[in-house]
């Protein structure tokens, strides 16, 4: 579904600006063209579909709805667009999630710029596109998971220890009750960016709360 003259059209979706024009930069040879950007998932569901891209790269970490959350929504609208997962989170529940909702790929941030241009061409001949380390994770749960008498179980939960280093402090100070303002005067960053974190926090413990999620920290702990 490349564009004129077999130009690859990709859309970027991540609430960071430098990382947005990082990942373009890397993206500007060998007949590939950002066509759209977008910093949060509620944009990129008003634009995705009016621009309709060959390859869609995501973060999981943002503002407000997910990234997995944005693959479910879009994954079904969009059937010619590859949607690759690009972000710092390595959790093999993250991988899992985002793979069953309909990702094509699921990528780290630590790739190099000509591994990710490899990688977003890679889509076009349905190529499950992911790193070895992370692929070998994911089949190894998948054969556990085949041999297993129970249909669909739920993906394994981590616990606290599948979180990042940041999301870990983020619950410690939510467990101590300090509110989304003091947890981002504590930590120097914003609000907003709290806000995202207790969002991939509840995501990835399966939380249904930040009450739930702060037990399970002091359980864990």
């Amino acid at each position: 579904m490349s564009g004129q003259n077999g130009t690859l059209r990709v859309m970027i979706v991540d609430d960071h600006p430098l990382v947005r024009s990082a990942v373009a930069r890397a993206l500007t040879a060998d007949n590939m063209l950002v066509v759209a950007e977008a910093s949060s998932a509620e944009e990129a569901l008003e634009i995705a579909p009016k621009v309709n891209p060959d390859v869609l790269l995501l973060d999981i970490a943002l503002p407000g709805m997910s990234g997995v959350q944005l693959v479910r929504e879009l994954a079904p609208r969009l059937p010619g667009t590859k949607i690759v997962m690009l972000t710092v989170s390595a959790a093999d529940r993250d991988v899992l999630d985002a793979i069953r909702n309909g990702a094509s790929g699921y990528l780290t941030k630590d790739v190099s710029p000509e591994a990710l241009a490899r990688a977003v061409r890679a889509t076009q001949t349905d190529e499950l596109v992911m790193p070895r380390r992370l692929a070998g994770r994911l089949i190894a749960r998948l054969v556990r998971r085949s041999g297993n008498d129970r249909p669909d179980p739920p993906a394994e939960d981590p616990g606290v220890d599948g979180l990042t280093q940041r999301e870990n402090d983020v619950l410690r100070l939510l467990a101590d009750g300090l509110s989304d303002r003091d947890i981002a005067t504590a930590l120097t960053i914003s609000t907003r960016t709290v806000e995202s974190h207790v969002s991939n926090i509840l995501h990835k413990l399966g939380a249904r709360n930040r009450g739930e999620a702060a037990r399970r920290y002091r359980d864990d702990g």
